[in-house]
């Protein structure tokens, strides 16, 4: 069976994506923090059936690089596709009012921690001889801009996106990038707020791993309607 490591497991995206593998039947090998944060993980999916985990810091250089030695090594499963939804940084402060070292900050978490993932697990998914994939997940906040620092730390995502999408066009990693328009919460969380629960969003996943022909591509979801539907486009443009 495959396995989908995900980068960034215990946030909203991440506990989607974890939902999303094992219903479309894949194993997952989730980076978690510590044990207090695989706890917070196990609270919020049915069964850790199905389930590995893994204590790296993604922040840190050396985080996903070890996990993929380990993985090298055979003490870790192997993994055929990842899902980096790292970061989540989601501060107020006004664009005038906002400092380098926050601005820095906002750019280690929502951005830096996502190339790690992808800058180390690339060369191991083109190892590999069957069809592997990367899914990347963005905000629509890069484009309203209505929060100074996230939506910043969105540009250079967005960027990454499209230098993966053409980077990997001929390759056997199918690249996309899901963005996202709308707000997704746990679903304990999200019951309240009126937000896209977790477990709907993972209907996206679900449905991306079974759809091959979608490559090099960008997934946009801004209503539920397009939980199922998928929406997407080629973002290679010559």
């Amino acid at each position: 069976m495959e396995t989908v490591l995900v980068v960034g497991a215990t946030g909203n995206i991440g506990i989607a994506a974890i939902l999303g593998a094992l219903r479309a039947k894949r194993n997952v090998l989730a980076i978690v923090r510590n044990q207090a944060s695989a706890a917070k993980l196990f609270q919020n999916v049915p069964s850790k059936d199905g389930i590995t985990i893994v204590e790296a810091d993604i922040v840190s250089e050396e985080g996903v690089k070890g996990v993929v030695n380990q993985v090298r090594a055979g003490k870790l499963p192997a993994f055929q596709h990842v899902y980096a939804a790292a970061g989540g940084a989601y501060g107020a402060t006004p664009l005038l009012d906002l400092s380098t070292s926050e601005l820095r900050r906002f750019l280690t978490l929502n951005f830096e921690t996502n190339f790690i993932a992808y800058r180390e697990t690339i060369p191991y998914l083109l190892e590999q001889k069957g069809s592997t994939s990367f899914t990347l997940c963005t905000g629509s906040q890069g484009d309203i801009g209505a929060r100074a620092a996230p939506a910043i730390s969105q540009g250079p995502l967005f960027s990454l996106s499209n230098v993966a999408c053409r980077d990997n066009e001929k390759t056997s990693v199918r690249f996309n990038e899901v963005y996202l328009g709308a707000r997704v919460e746990i679903d304990s969380v999200a019951e309240g707020t009126g937000a896209i629960k977790s477990s709907e969003f993972a209907d996206v996943y679900t449905e991306l791993l079974s759809r091959p022909e979608i490559k090099s591509s960008r997934i946009s979801v801004a209503t539920k309607d397009d939980l199922k539907d998928l929406k997407h486009n080629k973002k290679i443009v010559y």
